[in-house]
This record gives structure tokens, C-alpha cells and sequence, in this order.
């Protein structure tokens, strides 16, 4: 029997006639919007078998393709019988659908089995030998690209082999109607569930909104907590409790922005349902006057309250004027028209024309004497520079390769087991005796130096704030494979970010961006403090990431505090022939490399050399 799909019309059509035609695809599009219910669909009108695979991280090529039966193997050899079939032999020996979902999860050395199965329909497996697709075998694979944890672009090689039909979220009308359809709700609470949740994707704040599966639950919350609490009529309160629960978890907050989900949904219920009563169509009293919805302020403190300030978090004295500004920047009066005003859509349209201005002079508006404009600058730093930074290090999965083990947390590496047993002992190999094939990983500790000294500002802050932003994401990234700490130095040494210490992003980008020293520069010491935050990390390679001009005017020599480093790469901000030439001679010293970055475009593809 078929499955239902509402809408898609169009992606049916292609994907029914790839399918056809003998093409391979990848469904492409975010949770909730019918990959898994359209395939199903096509599956069943055309009888075809079809074969599930849940990608992941841990899916080796063992699992995917098949093993031999260790048992029959012992006993009898290996022969063709004692091969147990994978999901992917499967589906090629019966002509079925292979649906691998979540591709971008699965680990490049899995994904590479698949390459001449997509280019020519067989594949060789050692002691098996080559098995053949039959002509109705078919891969399609479905990932969602816009989820950043845990995910990793897929290779050239396996793009080029497969159509791809991208999916969006259906129309208003087709989701109301599939939320009526999985709850057997209407009216009201279905079209509060499905207007609140398509709203969310919208939201300036929100980087990925929630899917129909939002609405759905939502709709249910909603009639569940109406009845439960003898309601006669939808309650906003009602619906606050029910929003919180169905959609808070589901969407994700863009970087850099300081505020929750519960926010966002509350200034959205507020738009929606203005009054305890009926939720009505939106409008537009109920925006804020900026149409930015901001959240809701923080409480008044309590009479006589005098916030502590956090130790090492004073603000450098050193400032800069509006007439500096000025004089330094031509968009500075677009930017800031009037005292203690930034005006961040004149900020974007710099930043269009010309991102590098835009980089510094964002930069020196963070150290403005003007407090107010002061502030602003350092909260639009923290996501101005985190979205720069995006552009670094790519999601490898490179740190992970299978490789031999005597853990038995893994797949039977059948021929090295046989291999290491002896048949004169004469007896059947032991526990000690077996060994695997599992995902090892290398761990790497990584500590961040940024030089802050006075002849850093403008555009070589900016550089700075972008490769703090750029080590931060690629620790999330690495999925606790990389550990990073962050200092900044100028005569003395300030920890930002401690090894094991997580700090949020935005809060560590804007910290930096108003830091500005005086007076001279101890490399040496630096150096020093940053051996002390690697010694504790459990990692095969402790790392150190030095973004400065190499030029100390104090302390000892750099080359005689590099104890407890394995490796030394130096990014030099804007260049110099001085300070290249400073840069090459202290990271020959422990093999590392040395790059000028002369704007923040550069640090991505730096760092990817680096860490990637």
C-alpha cells in the first residue's frame, strides 16, 4: 500500500523519473520535510524492495557491504556461503532501493565503498570477489545540510555520481492538512500550531526553525493541556506552556545571538495571540518598533545591588574618539550617525561593499570612547565575526580511520585474527588472540595566541577576533578530538579561554575584540603561559596557533620557551618583511609553518592547513 504524501508534486516527478532512467539521487533538505514518506511512497507504487541504513558515525564498510561468518570460517574456510550479506549487497544482489539516510553523518571511508558501485554497478570484496548490481539496484540517500554537529560535507567523488532533488517545507494549506491528518485535530489549534511553526523559520534570530513534526506536537499540547486543565477556550497561557514544549528543542538560535528559544517563541506567541482569549490573524501593533523582536529585557536589580566585576575582565583604558573614528574610516558616519547610535543595516551594506573595511572598522568601534556605541560594537562583534569565521575549517572526518585494535568494541577483523593464531598450537584462538577493526582518532590539544599588543588594531584585531571565532567552532566541530584554550598577550598574559573551560563564542569574540595593550611585548612569556595550558591535555599532538608579528620587545627570547610544544604554526597579521622573516626562523624550530593573513577571508583556509 502506498503512503500519503501531501504536496511535493514536483519532487516526486524528478525523483520518480531518476529512479527510472538509472540515476542514483541524494534528497536534500531539512527534518520534517518527507524524504523518508516520499521514497516510501515511490517504493511502494513500484514493489520494489527497499533497504534501510541509518547513517552515523560508527557505520564501517564491514557493515555496510557484509562479513564473513567467523564460525562457518573456522569450521569450513572461506567460501561464498559463509558470506553474511550487508545492506548494500542486499539491495544490489535483489534490485532494491538502498536508502541511506543521513549521508553526511557516515564516515569517508564507508561513503568510499560506494564509488565504483555508483559508477560502474559492482564491487570487489576480498575472498568474496565481484558481485554485481542487478539493473533495478538503486542508492538514494538523504541528509539534511543546514544541522552542523556531527556532520561533514560530502566528497566530490560521491556528489558527482548522484542527481540531487532538494526539498523545502510544503505550503501553509499542505501543512495544516498534515497536521490535522496525523493528530485528527482542526480549527483553531491546528492553525495556531502550523502559523506559530512555520514562523520560526522566518525569525531573524533563529538559524534553523522547526519542522511539521513541531506542529503536530504542538497541536496535540495544546488540545491535551485545554483539556486536562477543563478549559472551555484555548488559553494563551495554555499555549505558552505548549509552544515551550513543542518547539523549544527543535529550533536552533543563530550564532552570536544572546537570547533562548523560549524568547523567540514567546515574542512570536505574542504576535500571534496579542490577548488571553482566541488566537488571531497577526498584526501589526504587536511588533516591536524596530521589527527586530527583541527579547524581553533583564528585571530591575535590587535596591543597593553593586555587580561584582569578574577578575581579569577589566576593560583596557585605551579608547578611541568619534573624530579618530572618522578619521580613520570612511563609512564611520553611515555606521554611526550620532552619538551612542550604530546602525547595523548601514553596517551590512558596508560590509557588502566592502567586508574588509567593515572587519576594522567594526574592530576600532569596539574601543570607541563613546560607551554606548562601545557596547554595540562588541555584541555585533561577537556575531559578525562568529559568522566569519564559519568560513574556516572544514568538517573533515579525516582525524577518523579504522584501524587494527585488541578492543573488542569493534568489527572482527577475521584474516588478521587468523593470521595471528598458530593452528600447531592446536587450539581455537582466544579471546587475547582476536582482533578488531575500529574508529581511532587522533586527539590534538590547540592553544590559540593573540597578540594584543599596541601595534594591534583596526584590521589585525578584526584577524584576531576571526581566528578565535575560527578555533572555537572547529573544537565544537571535532567533536571533543580537539581541545583549544585561548590567550591574549601583550606585556603580560590574559587567559580568555582556559583548556576544559568551554565559553560561549560570541561571549569570548567580544571579550577580545576590546582588548588593546600598551607598551611592549613578551613573546617569550606567552609562549611560556601557553605550555602550561597544553601540559594538562590528554592529547597526541599539543599544538600552538600564534597569530602576531613575531616582534618581541621584552622578555626572553621567543626560541627559548618552546618546552612542552610539539608543534608551532604562526599566522602574521597584514605581513612584513621584518615579521615574516621573525615568523619563518621561530616556527622552523618545531617544524611548523608560518602564513601572512591580511584579511579575514584568509583565516579560514589558514586554519583549515592548520587544524583541518
Amino acid at each position: 500500500m502506498a503512503v500519503a504524501v501531501v504536496g511535493l508534486r514536483r519532487e516526486r516527478e524528478v525523483l520518480t523519473v531518476a529512479l527510472a532512467t538509472g540515476r542514483h539521487v541524494v534528497l536534500e533538505g531539512p527534518p520534517g520535510t518527507g524524504k523518508s514518506t516520499l521514497l516510501r511512497s515511490i517504493a511502494g507504487e513500484s514493489g520494489r524492495t527497499m533497504v534501510f541504513v541509518e547513517g552515523n558515525a560508527e557505520l564501517t564498510p564491514a557493515r555496510l557491504v557484509g562479513q564473513f561468518d567467523p564460525a562457518q570460517v573456522l569450521s569450513e574456510g572461506y567460501h561464498a556461503g559463509a558470506f553474511v550479506d550487508g545492506p548494500l549487497l542486499t539491495a544490489m544482489r535483489e534490485g532494491g532501493l538502498l536508502y541511506l539516510e543521513e549521508l553526511n553523518r557516515i564516515p569517508e571511508e564507508t561513503l568510499n565503498v560506494l564509488i565504483t558501485v555508483l559508477t560502474e554497478g559492482e564491487i570487489v570484496v576480498p575472498r568474496l570477489g565481484h558481485v554485481h548490481a542487478d539493473k533495478d539496484f538503486r542508492l538514494i540517500a538523504a541528509m539534511n545540510p543546514f544541522d552542523a554537529v556531527g556532520t561533514a560535507r560530502v566528497s566530490q567523488a560521491i556528489a558527482d555520481r548522484m542527481c540531487r532533488v532538494v526539498l523545502g517545507y510544503q505550503d501553509e494549506p499542505a501543512e495544516r492538512t498534515i497536521t490535522g491528518s496525523a493528530t485528527g485535530l482542526d480549527g483553531r489549534a491546528v492553525e495556531l500550531a502550523v502559523a506559530l511553526t512555520r514562523a520560526t523559520r522566518e525569525h531573524r534570530d533563529v538559524r534553523m526553525g522547526s519542522s511539521v513534526r513541531g506542529s503536530i506536537d504542538l497541536a496535540t499540547m495544546l488540545v491535551g493541556l485545554s483539556d486536562l486543565r477543563g478549559e472551555g477556550m484555548l488559553r494563551k497561557e495554555t499555549g505558552r506552556d505548549a509552544a515551550h514544549a513543542a518547539l523549544s528543542g527543535r529550533i536552533r538560535i543563530a550564532d552570536g545571538i544572546d537570547r533562548t528559544p523560549e524568547s523567540v517563541i514567546d515574542e512570536l506567541l505574542d504576535r500571534f495571540w496579542p490577548d488571553d482569549g482566541e488566537p488571531g490573524p497577526e498584526t501589526d501593533d504587536d511588533t516591536s518598533a524596530d521589527g527586530q523582536g527583541k527579547a524581553d529585557g533583564l528585571p530591575e536589580p535590587p535596591a543597593g545591588f553593586s555587580p561584582r566585576s569578574r577578575p581579569g575582565r577589566e576593560r583596557s583604558g585605551r579608547t578611541t574618539s568619534r573624530q579618530q573614528l572618522s578619521a580613520r574610516h570612511e563609512g564611520f558616519e553611515e555606521v554611526s550617525p550620532e552619538l551612542g547610535e550604530l546602525d547595523e543595516q548601514a553596517f551590512e551594506a558596508l560590509a557588502q561593499q566592502d567586508p574588509d573595511a567593515a572587519a576594522a572598522l567594526l574592530a576600532d568601534l569596539a574601543v570607541a570612547t563613546d560607551e554606548q556605541l562601545r557596547a554595540a560594537a562588541r555584541r555585533l562583534a561577537g556575531r559578525v565575526y562568529l559568522r566569519m569565521a564559519r568560513i574556516g575549517p572544514s568538517r573533515s572526518r579525516g582525524t577518523r580511520k579504522l584501524g587494527a585494535s585488541r578492543r573488542l568494541d569493534g568489527d572482527l577483523d577475521l584474516d588478521r585474527t587468523l593470521d595471528a593464531w598458530d593452528p600447531a598450537a592446536r587450539r581455537r584462538p582466544g579471546v587475547d588472540d582476536v582482533v578488531t577493526r575500529t574508529w581511532t582518532a587522533h586527539r590534538r590539544a590547540v592553544c590559540l595566541l593573540v597578540d594584543m599588543s599596541g601595534s594591534m588594531q583596526g584590521l589585525a584585531v578584526a584577524l584576531a577576533s576571526v581566528a578565535a571565532a575560527g578555533v572555537v567552532l572547529a573544537d565544537d566541530v571535532a567533536g571533543g578530538k580537539l581541545e583549544s584554550s585561548v590567550l591574549a598577550f601583550g606585556q603580560d598574559v590574559r587567559v580568555l579561554q582556559a583548556r576544559g573551560v568551554r565559553r560561549p563564542p560570541q561571549e569570548l569574540v567580544s571579550e577580545l575584540v576590546g582588548l588593546r595593550g600598551h607598551g611592549t611585548t613578551d613573546l617569550a612569556a606567552a609562549l611560556r603561559a601557553a605550555s602550561v595550558q597544553l601540559s594538562g591535555a590528554v592529547a597526541e599532538e599539543k599544538l600552538v596557533l600564534l597569530l602576531s608579528d613575531c616582534l618581541h620587545t621584552s622578555g626572553d627570547e621567543p626560541a627559548t620557551a618552546l618546552a612542552g610544544i610539539d608543534r608551532l604554526h604562526v599566522l602574521v597579521p597584514v605581513g612584513g618583511v621584518e615579521a615574516e622573516a621573525a615568523a619563518a626562523g621561530l616556527v622552523a624550530r618545531l617544524g611548523g609553518t608560518s602564513a601572512v593573513v591580511r584579511r579575514p577571508a584568509d583565516i579560514g583556509p589558514a586554519l583549515t592547513r592548520v587544524l583541518g
